[in-house]
């Protein structure tokens, strides 16, 4: 049977940690790099008996926040918990966390074990999954993109702020999690189609009898600034 879904409904369906939760954000009508595997077909529409059980979850999230930070300053352990999640179908919580070391919590997970009496995963994450699913502003105003534009973190690098002409002053094209900004990488590939079209910086031509040193290429205008041998 076909089920009409809204944005901001929410339905039962299978993630890779189990059966889940998830809300509706609406209809991608151009897909972009969507693989097979990223496709999954919803169980069902949520009801008001799934709505309930997630908001108790939800409860239980908050509540399991000071028992784990608890638990990781008895066992001495470099942990920063970033978040709680208690599987919908299953008695399963999941804790994320970040450290700059590796972590040996073998002894931690038996504590947890024996007081929430169901299956616990801890989950090691990176600084920049840690603002992924925090969320927040960046420095343009606007809400982070690896939170809000896509989850999937692209490899960022210092020669994509090159090839943009960017400053390569590391505070300026940095985010809040102290990485390169995810949205260097937004543009490059068009930058990099835009330059293959004109001349490199540096290069010296000839034009109405004189020599020039082009001094600045602009890909977006798509001009090129020049610099005659008499000044």
């Amino acid at each position: 049977e076909k089920t009409e879904l809204q944005s901001g409904d929410y339905v039962v369906a299978p993630t890779r940690y189990g059966k889940d939760m998830a809300m509706v954000l609406g209809k991608a009508k151009k897909p972009i790099g969507i693989k097979q595997s990223d496709i999954v077909t919803i169980e069902r529409k949520a009801n008001e008996a799934d709505l309930k059980k997630r908001a108790d979850l939800e409860k239980k999230e908050k509540e399991a926040f000071p028992i784990f930070k608890e638990k990781v300053a008895l066992h001495k352990l470099d942990m920063k918990l970033v978040e709680t999640h208690f599987i919908f179908d299953e008695p399963k919580a999941l804790f994320f966390f970040s450290s700059e070391n590796r972590v040996d919590f073998r002894e931690l997970v038996k504590d947890l074990v024996s007081v929430f009496k169901m299956r616990i995963e801890l989950r090691q994450i990176g600084v920049r999954d840690e603002s992924r699913i925090t969320g927040g502003l960046g420095v343009c105003g606007r809400p982070f993109c690896c939170h809000s534009v896509s989850d999937k973190l692209r490899p960022v690098s210092i020669k994509m702020a090159k090839d943009q002409n960017l400053s390569l002053n590391s505070v300026k094209i940095s985010g809040q999690c102290g990485r390169l900004l995810c949205c260097l990488s937004y543009e490059f590939d068009w930058y990099n189609e835009a330059r293959k079209n004109l001349p490199n910086e540096g290069i010296r031509l000839s034009y109405d009898g004189t020599d020039f040193k082009i001094t600045e290429v602009n890909p977006l205008t798509s001009m090129v600034k020049m610099m005659g041998e008499d000044g």
